[in-house]
């Protein structure tokens, strides 16, 4: 893809999210404006093998593995600093199932945190942000998942169903499908109207939402074979203005 291409990329995430709010961007649109390929996402998934079990599920299920950890960043310099590890907590009006509580999850591994594909993605999406909001510094949560399903429990993604989750900009990245069926992603305008309805199934592929001004959801997922392994690994991060 052109340069030309790949800037056209950017800008049609600006349009989309200074618009309707929603926009989908597909695995070879984000691989090409960051100059990285399979090997690049296939070294990135790997990370998601040290993930830690979610203990704070309200529902009891067990079908969450995550980690957490948080940076600093300013666009226009690419200046990226990791912060220091801390609980995480969102209030019950935004997240009814599991907040109101300080959740003290597992840090971003070392390797993780500086790995330079997950580098480049928080830069360029702050970029982007940046370009729709004017905002010079974010503020970036990052969320790694994976959500296991089985023959006796499903694997609910958002189990909170569709929600915002009191950012200024939500994103979601698949990072791979093992054996799962479902996953079905949607974004919603304030009044209910559906923006967008998609499956990420693809390494990369990117959902961005203006979380001020929509909702997003997502399908619980079960294994396609009830014998075998089932998972999907996403990692969703979260940029609020600083």
């Amino acid at each position: 893809m052109t340069t030309t291409a790949t800037t056209h990329s950017a800008a049609e995430a600006v349009a989309a999210l200074s618009g309707p709010g929603g926009h989908l961007m597909p695995s070879a649109a984000l691989s090409s404006l960051l100059g990285v390929g399979a090997s690049d996402w296939a070294r990135l998934a790997g990370h998601w093998d040290e993930l830690t079990l979610d203990t704070y599920m309200a529902d009891g299920g067990t079908y969450r593995f995550r980690r957490y950890g948080q940076f600093d960043l300013e666009p226009g310099s690419g200046e990226l600093t990791l912060l220091p590890h801390a609980p995480y907590r969102q209030e019950t009006d935004v997240n009814p199932l599991n907040g109101g509580i300080e959740r003290v999850f597992a840090p971003l591994t070392e390797s993780f945190a500086a790995d330079p594909l997950l580098r480049s993605v928080l830069v360029a999406l702050g970029r982007i942000f940046t370009e729709v909001s004017g905002t010079p510094r974010w503020n970036v949560k990052l969320h790694p998942y994976r959500i296991v399903a089985s023959a006796d429990q499903q694997g609910q993604p958002a189990p909170e169903g569709r929600h915002r989750d009191g950012v200024t900009f939500i994103t979601s990245i698949l990072i791979g499908r093992t054996n799962v069926t479902g996953g079905e992603s949607g974004v919603y305008a304030n009044d209910g109207a559906r923006l967008l309805t998609t499956t990420l199934s693809e390494p990369g592929d990117l959902l961005l939402g203006d979380d001020r001004r929509t909702l997003h959801s997502v399908t619980p997922v079960r294994p396609a074979d009830p014998g075998l392994p089932a998972h999907r690994d996403v990692l969703v991060i979260a940029y609020t203005a600083r």
